[in-house]
């Protein structure tokens, strides 16, 4: 483990040991006659506090992330809540005038709205994204680099290996997760390993390899947790049956496995043997919360999968034939849900990395139903004619999230703003196929291409920027809809 991944384990230790951040800011301090009187003031002085706290009182009791904003509109303020609505609501209570974390912002708290979740690990992940994309001036804890866990199963090898790891391999490996709790998934990978016998090592161990026939293997085959493939003690098709029995289970077919140490630890506990019986119970427990993880579709996390930022750049600029390396990208995409409140994202890179004070959400207003290409139009035209007025400079790249026919609308934007455009392309995600105005075919990359592996980390950031606000908006509107008040009664 290296020393990143001990610091990690340390704060995660420490969760453990003081509790959750959320846990501890419920009652925070004594409510006394001047806190109250000082939140009072609040809300008889401040118009925008005073809805916001009207506003939280019809918020769902469910898991979710809530979202504080000044008069700006400017989110200044991301939290996770088991209960949405007894969690957002403290921020208007006595408590949160006086506690150090609270004090000295509350006061610009405007607005605030909310983004339902699936489930309490749903919300920890959501809310660890959000404050990494808006960096909100008052989070000051989920602003690192700290990552999630995997669990990695490499798919490359005569006989795959299982590791928990925070630096998860792209490509050659079946990941699952990302998962909130590393201690959680560790004591979880040792209790599978007893049971579907699996390596962990970092060995690189062929089928056939005469080298391994005296090789003497670890203290897991003694002690019959691993079937020891460095010793040839078991052949290439057994050993990956075992690897698809575990992933069976890691992929909802956990229940009989579970059923079957539950009847062992309640005959145990009859049997007075309340040793075993404990080490049964926590071992379920452990493996009980494999599901507390997140869809990786959902919640990956872009800054864990390395692309090598100037080698994307040089290949970018041969493939497309450009003068010089794109310092600047940028990417464009839509999003929508049945053509109810769509909207736009645009992610901005330098040097190949992810520049978020460039980053821009735009709702579109001009287009109803489903249209893409008039969607994409709009926040092309919305976009560059504003950069062009103010004389900013423009991306040497431009690249929109789509095929033949987006990359016509973004053109089309151009040309009815009368504007130059820079150089532009459309990544078509199907077959990851790059269209260049002008060309009638796609250029196609191999897998492995750096300058590939650049444009998808653009296009990937841009449909989950897109995403995030589509579902704020979304959100929000079912909140409106849902407690709007009807007509007075007569």
């Amino acid at each position: 483990m290296d020393e990143r991944e001990q610091t990690n384990e340390l704060e995660e230790l420490e969760l453990e040991v003081n509790g959750t951040q959320a846990d501890q800011d419920e009652h925070l301090v004594e409510d006394t006659p001047e806190l109250r009187r000082r939140v009072d003031d609040l809300l008889r002085n401040n118009l925008g506090f005073r809805r916001a706290a009207e506003k939280v009182r019809e918020f769902p009791q469910s898991p979710g992330v809530y979202l504080m904003k000044d008069t700006s509109g400017v989110v200044i303020y991301i939290g996770k809540a088991k209960n949405l609505r007894s969690r957002a609501s403290s921020y208007f209570h006595a408590a949160a005038a006086e506690e150090i974390r609270t004090a000295e912002w509350i006061h610009e708290i405007a607005d605030i709205d909310f983004m339902l979740c699936a489930s309490e690990v749903d919300a920890l992940l959501t809310e660890n994204r959000l404050v990494k994309d808006i960096q909100p001036r008052h989070n000051k804890d989920l602003k690192d680099d700290k990552t999630f866990p995997y669990l990695m199963i490499t798919t490359h090898e005569d006989f795959p290996r299982v590791e928990v790891t925070r630096t998860p391999k792209d490509r050659g490996a079946k990941l699952y997760g990302p998962f909130t709790s590393a201690g959680q998934l560790r004591g979880a990978l040792q209790v599978m390993q007893r049971v579907f016998k699996f390596r962990t090592c970092s060995l690189d161990i062929e089928e056939g390899d005469p080298r391994w026939e005296w090789f003497r293997p670890c203290l897991l085959a003694s002690i019959h947790q691993c079937t020891a493939p460095c010793n040839r003690r078991i052949s290439k098709a057994d050993y990956k049956r075992d690897i698809r029995r575990l992933q069976t289970f890691l992929e909802g077919g956990s229940e009989k496995l579970l059923n079957q140490m539950r009847s062992e630890m309640q005959e145990a506990s009859k049997g007075l043997e309340f040793e075993k019986a404990a080490r049964l119970r926590d071992e379920i427990r452990l493996l009980e919360n494999l599901g507390d993880r997140g869809d990786i579709d959902v919640h990956a996390q872009p800054e864990v999968f390395y692309v090598d930022p100037k080698k994307g750049m040089r290949a970018l600029q041969r493939v497309l034939r450009m003068d010089r390396e794109p310092r600047v990208i940028e990417g464009v995409d839509i999003a929508h849900l049945g053509g109810d409140d769509t909207v736009a994202s645009l992610v901005q890179f330098l040097d190949g990395l992810p520049f978020k004070p460039g980053y821009r959400r735009y709702k579109i207003k001009d287009v109803k139903g489903i249209d893409d290409f008039r969607s994409i139009h709009e926040v092309i035209s919305r976009r560059f004619r504003r950069m062009s007025d103010e004389q900013d400079t423009f991306p040497d790249l431009l690249m929109i999230d789509g095929g033949k026919g987006q990359l016509n609308a973004a053109l089309a934007a151009f040309r009815d703003q009368d504007i130059e455009p820079p150089t532009m392309i459309s990544l078509a995600k199907r077959e990851e196929e790059i269209y260049r105005p002008g060309e009638s075919e796609p250029i196609r990359l191999g897998r492995e291409s750096f300058a590939l592996r650049l444009l998808q980390y653009v296009r990937d950031e841009a449909h989950r920027f897109a995403q995030h606000y589509h579902h704020i908006l979304r959100q929000k509107s079912t909140f409106e809809q849902t407690f709007r008040p009807g007509p007075k009664a007569p």
